[in-house]
């Protein structure tokens, strides 16, 4: 879990995002995030375990290298469900640290926070239901394609 911001990519995501805000996100901002503040940490964590849980089968029937499902059932001799139950009780903690973090935002004005806990929303909505990220036939499709190709016309 030490190394959940870098191997989730959400950290690389979070930084590019604020950069790409313009003036509106100050120096300061950026070396907030750089110092992964309590929300980056927390959402770095639900996309590394929802990424993990979802894709864990398909990734064992490849033989990809141990994920932390894998990790957590050598280190604690559980099963494969406890690892979940576990994971799914961080990923609720992980939400509960973001929603601290935006309730009182002393550190960074709020868009910076908004830009930070709407990436954590996308991932949330990739996978949810599977692994929306790399499987087509999932509603993540229906919801990109309804936002991006299909736009409401106001």
């Amino acid at each position: 879990m030490k190394v959940a911001p870098v191997t989730s990519g959400y950290m690389m995501i979070a930084t590019t995002s604020l950069a790409l805000m313009g003036k509106s996100v100050t120096p300061e901002a950026l070396h907030w995030v750089a110092n992964e503040p309590l929300i980056v940490r927390a959402a770095s964590v639900i996309c590394r375990l929802m990424d993990d849980i979802v894709r864990h089968e398909s990734e064992q029937e490849r033989g990809d290298v141990a994920s932390a499902v894998e990790c957590y059932m050598n280190e604690y001799c559980a099963s494969k469900q406890d690892a979940y139950i576990e994971f799914v009780k961080q990923i609720r903690d992980g939400w509960k640290d973001i929603n601290k973090e935006c309730l009182d935002p002393i550190l960074v004005p709020m868009p910076v926070l908004e830009q930070v806990l709407n990436i954590a929303r996308v991932i949330n909505l990739l996978y949810k239901d599977g692994d929306g990220y790399t499987n087509t036939t999932t509603k993540a499709k229906e919801f990109i394609t309804l936002v991006l190709v299909d736009p409401v016309i106001v």
